[in-house]
């Protein structure tokens, strides 16, 4: 039976870096089911890059309003997605990077007990306000995650990363997957080669 994944998406930049995993999934029809949630954390340019590529959401928050506070966006995109997940319950969460949308992601991952997925983990300033509020969303995302997808060998060497894992080794497995986007544009949204020796979709 397909394995549901649904990958979560807010931001263009989200949408750049997932979209080659979100093709590569629907091109695997027999062993995923993928749906795709975007909460419209940035809605012109979000729509852009998925329009582009022909990727229409399974779901749309469209939380994208006016003068709201970061305090008023997460608690929308919490309240929404745990909706969905409770529609749909996935087997898996995909997160990308440190915007608000991946930390509501992992954070109802965990709340709904989901496996969560973070592409783009590691990444480290040391300083939980620079940049801010993402410093301290792939810090938080780092702890909630079950599946960790460092870019490159310095993110898996992270102190912080390294301390997490080893306390939840029993459940916790990293892979270094590179950037998805330089895969994708070489012909690879495969993986180059992980710490286990598998790929992100294996």
């Amino acid at each position: 039976m397909p394995q549901t994944v649904m990958t979560i998406i807010g931001t263009r930049p989200e949408a750049i870096k997932l979209v080659p995993l979100v093709l590569e999934l629907q091109r695997r029809p027999q062993e995923f089911k993928s749906v795709v949630c975007v909460t419209g954390q940035h809605r012109e340019m979000l729509d852009q890059v998925l329009d582009a590529f022909g990727i229409v959401p399974d779901h749309d928050l469209n939380l994208m309003a006016p003068g709201q506070s970061l305090g008023q966006i997460t608690a929308r995109a919490v309240a929404g997605l745990t909706e969905v997940c409770e529609q749909d319950r996935p087997d898996i969460i995909l997160v990308q990077g440190d915007t608000t949308t991946a930390f509501c992601g992992a954070l109802v991952g965990h709340y709904q007990q989901i496996k969560t997925g973070h592409v783009e983990a590691g990444l480290r300033t040391g300083n939980k306000f620079s940049p801010f509020p993402e410093e301290i969303n792939r810090r938080l995302i780092g702890q909630m995650a079950d599946l960790h997808f460092p870019p490159h060998s310095a993110c898996r060497s992270d102190t912080a990363l390294r301390r997490c894992l080893l306390r939840r080794r029993f459940s916790n497995r990293q892979y270094c997957h590179r950037y998805v986007v330089v895969n994708q544009r070489s012909g690879d949204s495969r993986n180059s080669g992980s710490s286990s020796g598998n790929s992100i979709f294996d």
